[in-house]
């Protein structure tokens, strides 16, 4: 029997909290917490459809590229509460957002859950109770191309990941990763990282003079243009490799100092060759779109993108802005009129243009086309009036947001542009200038005088730094001139430059270039750039993304044997063809053939992998420096292999085999050139310094330099040479003729097990090449005993770890503030810091930061401080907290989201358990018989069990036979559709949230 709630389903706990409060007692609101199934990994397949493509992708390529989807584990249990809170209803909304994650969470949930109540697909663009009420009224269909567009994209990722993947691991190194979005992305920061390789500075120099009226005025700051009438070569005249580009004449040292020399004298004639003037407009930024948002936070706030999604999100479910996943920079009529009356009423009604300002995207196929990012409602709520309800970053991105999109519907900034060309002419010619006559140099001025602001009353965007490239017209105000004026050069100097190499991407920047290229969408920036930085490709430095080396070798290797798929064009136009099968008008299967198996535009993955040849996995991880220099990406990370006549000898060193020199961990690649490679390699070798004997043992102590830093070590004293043994014989007695066997040789003794010698890494503050040999011992004999502890008896040891320098008693830890006390702290100074609670005098068991009970688990939520770092518990689940986030930035909100996400990758699998096993089995190896009877019994008791609750659970999964693995592997697909179809009450959405959807790219 029907119940009489109404059921809403959403993504995320926090916008159920919001949505729940506009809906009334008449509607129950539950979480999904984003997807409730996904791709089954294809160990976890059934055994009998562990077979062919099915088997390797948990895809079906030979049929219809058919899914097997299963309920994850973490997600049981929220599936079950779904299921239980339906029994109660009489209607079913599905309101996840409006995008193609979302609209495939809805389809998921409607296969899942089996509904046999009306059913429909409710959409909002902003939590507000006007929204909730329109969408209530407004219900529709689940649109069915929206998911085949994300199932598609599924599906691709997994055939691009478990294809290539496993070539990287093969030649290039474990744990790594492609995908058609991130391996763009690096295939980027690598390029742009050659580029500075092969980038050489040119040289130039210019004239900077402070001028003033003759007869007295205020000075302005001009620039040389022009000698004699040649133009003078700037920055931009030059190319990446320091060669001219242009007819301009090229400056150098000698010349601007002399022509400098004769404009300071006295009889240099300065006069006013020509005054312009040009009216100034300037017209307000759009309002923000996903990416653009992305852009300018990193540029005002210094948020990464993962960071901009993650505030943007909360503010988005507790009702403070639309949508946050939008290509669209158009407003509606409502949000234009909001801005329009807001801006006049706090800037002034001139400040209005007379119609509104109508904006288009860049992107003509611009997938999720929802309204721009704005504030929520009709009514924008000033920043002001939310300072005591939002705090800290969720304050600044609404005020960010507020004031672009007032700042769009308002008026044109104008003013006037002044440009002012000044001649100065020296006395005589100058030898560096053959001109004829008097060496004549001009310079030029302008300066920018603003008489309306407009926009910028509320909001001026940024730009990223643009190298080489003339700034933005600053407002600057030059004295009344007129043509013929007498001037009078009031200081000049020359001024040399060098160009500059093409800067490094910023997370800005690289998002503004994807979405310049078209690859990927703007919802799947953040997670992109997360990836990249996870996976090793690439390490933040300061707002800088500077490739590792293993970037290097895993582009060469796509580039070299999957041209295709890494070039930018390609990877553009398979968003284009996700938006055609989004849009209807391409058939998902069809492409999908088209992609793997090939077709007449390109080779298809399959051909690829199949044809690859061998792959030099040497030559892939190496680059040449010099002739006898080449840079090696191992196992444990790059270094130099120097040809042993490369370099100075080493003393000890084997005058055949390569010589290795390590890399300084913050060297950028860029910063590797051909002499910095020798100097490294001519620097002196300080590893493998015998620093003396230790009296104790007679054991060589020796200061060497490893992967992991500077250590010493104690070796064995070299071995003495054995005597040789005299040669012995036969003997024949000469009496009797008999013969005496030569004594049998003894068999050598057995050489005992080695034992691993001593080692200490050396201090921060100390130099390996002068460590003495008291200070060496010192180290080795680390851990230091401080004393016992009068009351347990517990040794209490002082020593240096991974995490710095510590003291232990039992299992309890202190840390200590430096190394030096290592040596210095006393039994007294030791106890007082064991009578102190953990962690800097917080309590142990103390919180950093405390909220209310989770909404999944019901327990409440703390930031605890642990080895790791601080992280996010509910007492069950423990999520640290990302780098690039602060603990002052994690809110309610920010929190539950990080719960739910690390429930839904489920709990690490412990690296003890098949260790422990064998032991288990000991003592049954005493009884052979026995211990194979319960070894055959054993199996064969826990597969039904195992098998059983699987079934009950899901039952499409279970009925699952490999003689019909195409209903096995979406068992509910058709059914789904089909229901989403003839239902005519059933709705759909296309918007995901960065807590509940998990975009793979």
């Amino acid at each position: 029997m029907p119940g009489t709630k109404k059921l809403v389903i959403v993504e995320s706990p926090a916008k159920a909290k919001t949505i729940a409060q506009y809906l009334g007692d008449d509607y129950e609101v539950q979480a999904s917490v984003g997807h409730i199934r996904d791709l089954v990994e294809p160990k976890n397949l059934p055994a009998e459809l562990k077979k062919g493509s099915l088997g390797k992708f948990s895809v079906d390529v030979d049929n219809g590229f058919e899914p097997y989807y299963v309920v994850s584990d973490q997600k049981r249990k929220t599936v079950a509460d779904l299921k239980r809170a339906l029994k109660n209803a009489d209607e079913l909304y599905l309101a996840t957002d409006e995008d193609r994650e979302g609209e495939a969470i809805a389809w998921h949930l409607l296969d899942e859950l089996k509904p046999t109540v009306p059913v429909r697909r409710m959409v909002f663009h902003e939590i507000t109770k006007e929204a909730i009420e329109h969408a209530k009224q407004n219900t529709r269909d689940i649109d069915t191309a929206l998911v085949d567009a994300q199932e598609t994209r599924r599906i691709l990722d997994r055939l691009y990941g478990y294809e290539i993947s496993p070539v990287l691991w093969r030649k290039v190194g474990p744990g790594l990763s492609a995908g058609r979005v991130q391996s763009a992305a690096t295939r980027l920061v690598v390029d742009r990282e050659r580029e500075r390789l092969a980038f050489t500075a040119a040289s130039y120099w210019d004239l900077l003079a402070r001028i003033a009226p003759a007869d007295g005025g205020t000075e302005f700051d001009s620039r040389l243009a022009r000698v004699d009438g040649a133009r003078i070569a700037q920055g931009k005249d030059f190319d990446d490799h320091g060669k001219l580009t242009s007819s301009a004449t090229v400056l150098d040292e000698t010349a601007a100092e002399a022509l400098s020399a004769a404009l300071r004298r006295d009889d240099a004639t300065v006069t006013v060759l020509s005054v312009d003037s040009k009216p100034y407009t300037r017209r307000p930024a759009a309002p923000f779109t996903t990416s653009t948002l992305q852009q300018e936070a990193a540029r005002k706030l210094r948020f990464t993108a993962r960071q901009t999604m993650s505030v943007a999100q909360g503010l988005y479910e507790n009702g403070y802005i639309t949508y946050m996943r939008t290509d669209s920079p158009n407003l509606s009529q409502q949000a234009i009129s909001a801005a329009r009356s807001q801006a006049a009423s706090l800037y002034g009604a001139d400040t209005v243009p007379e119609k509104p300002r109508m904006y288009s995207g860049k992107n003509k196929s611009a997938q999720e086309a929802h309204e721009a990012i704005r504030p929520a409602g009709d009514t924008f709520r000033t920043p002001p009036e939310l300072q005591s309800t939002l705090r800290g970053n969720d304050w600044k991105l609404y005020d960010l947001i507020w004031k672009r999109t007032v700042a769009s519907q308002m008026a044109d900034a104008k003013g006037s542009t002044a440009s002012v060309v000044v001649s100065a002419a020296a006395a005589t010619s100058l030898a560096e200038f053959p001109g004829q006559g008097p060496t004549v140099a001009e310079f030029t001025a302008s300066g920018t005088v603003i008489t309306f602001r407009g926009f910028l009353q509320a909001y001026e965007e940024s730009r990223d730094e643009e190298r080489n490239a003339a700034a933005e017209p600053s407002e600057a105000k030059l004295p009344p001139l007129t043509p013929g004026q007498l001037l009078s050069i009031a200081a000049v100097e020359a001024k040399g430059h060098e160009t500059s190499a093409p800067p490094r991407y910023t997370e800005a920047s690289l998002v503004k270039t994807l979405e310049e290229l078209g690859i990927g969408r703007p919802s799947t920036y953040a997670s992109i750039i997360s990836t990249i930085i996870d996976r090793g490709y690439v390490t933040p430095r300061g707002q800088s993304l500077v490739p590792n080396w293993i970037a290097f070798s895993v582009v060469r290797l796509l580039e070299q044997f999957f041209g295709d798929l890494v070039q930018y064009d390609f990877t553009a136009d398979m968003e284009n063809d996700l938006d055609r099968i989004a849009g209807g008008s391409q058939d998902r299967v069809d492409w999908l053939k088209d992609f793997y198996f090939g077709s007449d535009k390109h080779r298809g993955l399959r051909n690829v992998i199949d044809n690859l040849g061998d792959i030099d996995a040497k030559s892939i991880n190496s680059i040449a420096i010099t002739a006898d220099i080449t840079l090696r990406i191992g196992k444990y990370g790059p270094y130099l292999e120097v040809e042993p006549d490369a370099a100075a000898p080493v003393e000890g060193a084997d005058p055949v085999t390569p010589r290795r020199v390590n890399l300084p961990q913050d060297l950028a690649p860029d910063e590797l050139t051909a002499a910095k490679a020798q100097e490294l390699v001519d620097a002196p070798v300080v590893s493998d310094r015998v620093i003396g004997i230790n009296p104790d043992n007679g054991k060589r102590i020796v200061a060497k330099d490893g992967r992991f830093g500077p250590y010493v070590t104690e070796l064995e004293p070299d071995p003495e040479p054995e005597p040789e043994a005299p040669a012995t014989a036969e003997t024949v007695d000469p009496a009797t003729g008999e013969v005496t066997p030569a004594p049998k040789k003894k068999a050598p003794a057995k050489k005992p097990a080695a034992v691993k010698p001593r080692t200490a890494s050396i201090f921060k503050s100390m130099d390996l090449a002068t460590v003495d040999l008291p200070t060496a011992l010192r180290l080795l004999a680390l851990p230091r005993v401080v004393g016992q502890d009068p009351e347990t008896s517990d040794d209490i040891t002082a020593q240096n770890g991974k995490f710095g320098a510590y003291l232990k008693k039992g299992t309890d830890t202190r840390s200590l503030t430096s190394e030096d006390q290592i040596f210095d702290i006393d039994l007294p100074g030791a106890l007082e810091l064991f009578a102190q609670p953990k962690y800097g005098g917080r309590a142990a068991s103390s919180a950093l930061k405390e909220f209310d009970a989770d909404p999944e688990s019901g327990k409440p939520i703390k930031i605890k401080d642990g080895r790791f770092g601080a992280y996010v518990t509910d007492g069950t689940t423990n999520a640290t907290i990302p780098r690039g986030e602060t603990i002052e930035e994690i809110d309610f909100e920010r929190a539950v989201q990080m719960l739910a996400d690390k429930r839904a990758k489920g709990p690490a699998k412990p690296r003890a358990a098949t260790a422990k096993k064998p032991a288990a089995k000991k003592p049954a190896a005493k009884k052979p018989a026995a211990a194979k009877t319960a070894a055959a019994k054993t199996p064969a008791a826990k597969k039904p069990a195992a098998a059983k609750p699987a079934a009950a659970k899901k039952p499409a999964v279970a009925q699952t036979t490999a003689a019909k693995p195409t209903t096995a592997r979406k068992p509910a697909g058709t059914t789904a559709r089909g229901a989403a179809a003839k239902n005519p009450a059933t709705t759909t959405a296309a918007s995901t949230t960065a807590s509940s959807t998990t975009v793979s790219e």
